[in-house]
C-alpha cells in the first residue's frame, strides 16, 4: 500500500495515489511542450542529438499518457503495458542509430549555440520532472518505466550540451553524432531493464494464477 508521501515501501507500487496521478499529468505537459521546442530547435541548428532528444519527449508523453491509463488496472495488463513501452523505447533507439548512421554520409555541422541553448532549456524541463518523480522511482514496471525515461532525459540533455561544446572545439559534427549513438544505447539499456521487470511480472502472475 503506497504510504503517506503517495509512494510505497516495495517494489509493488502501482501509482494509484493522486498525488502520483497529479504528477504524471504535469509530467505529461512538460514533455509535450519540449517535444515542439526541440523539434524546432533540432531542424534548425541540424542537430541529430536534438532530433533524438525531441523523440524521446514525444515517446515519453505517449508512454506517460498510458502509464496514467492503466494505473488501478489488473498487474497482468500494468505489466504488459510496461512490455510494450520497453519494446517502444528499443525501436527509438533503432532509430537513433539508422538515422545517426544515415547522418555519416552527409556533411555538415550542426549549429552549436542553439544546441547549447535548447539543451539547457530541456535539462532544465527534465530536472524538474525527475524531481518530481524522485519519490515514485521504485514500483511495478509501468511505475518504474516511467522514472527510467525521465532520468534518460536528464542525462540525455547533459550530453547535448557537451555534444555543443565539442562541436564548438572541433568545429565537426562527430561530437553530436556521438552522442546521438550514446543516448540510443542509453535508450536500449533501459529498454532491456523494463522488459526484464514486465516478463517476470508477468511470469509471476500466472504462477500465482495457477497456484
Amino acid at each position: 500500500m503506497p504510504n503517506e508521501c503517495g509512494c510505497s515501501s516495495n517494489i509493488s507500487f502501482d501509482g494509484s495515489s493522486p498525488e502520483y496521478k497529479r504528477v504524471l499529468k504535469v509530467i505529461i505537459a512538460i514533455n509535450l511542450i519540449m517535444f515542439f521546442v526541440e523539434l524546432g530547435g533540432g531542424l534548425a541548428s541540424g542537430s541529430m542529438a536534438l532530433l533524438a532528444d525531441c523523440l524521446d519527449f514525444l515517446g515519453d508523453s505517449a508512454t506517460y499518457t498510458i502509464s496514467l491509463i492503466v494505473i488501478g488496472m489488473p498487474p497482468a495488463t500494468r505489466a504488459k503495458v510496461g512490455l510494450f513501452k520497453g519494446v517502444s523505447l528499443l525501436f527509438v533507439a533503432a532509430w537513433v542509430l539508422g538515422a545517426t548512421g544515415y547522418r555519416l554520409f552527409l556533411e555538415g555541422v550542426p549549429e552549436p549555440m542553439a544546441m547549447g541553448t535548447i539543451g539547457f532549456v530541456a535539462l532544465a524541463a527534465n530536472v524538474v520532472s525527475a524531481v518530481l518523480l524522485m519519490r515514485f522511482k521504485d514500483g511495478d514496471s509501468n511505475v518504474r518505466s516511467v522514472w527510467l525515461c525521465s532520468r534518460n532525459d536528464a542525462i540525455g540533455n547533459v550530453a547535448v550540451i557537451v555534444a555543443a561544446s565539442g562541436i564548438v572545439v572541433t568545429d565537426s559534427a562527430w561530437p553530436d553524432l556521438l552522442v546521438a549513438g550514446i543516448m540510443a544505447i542509453l535508450f536500449s539499456h533501459s529498454a532491456i531493464h523494463i522488459i526484464r521487470q514486465s516478463w517476470t511480472e508477468l511470469q509471476n502472475k500466472k504462477q500465482t494464477a495457477a497456484s
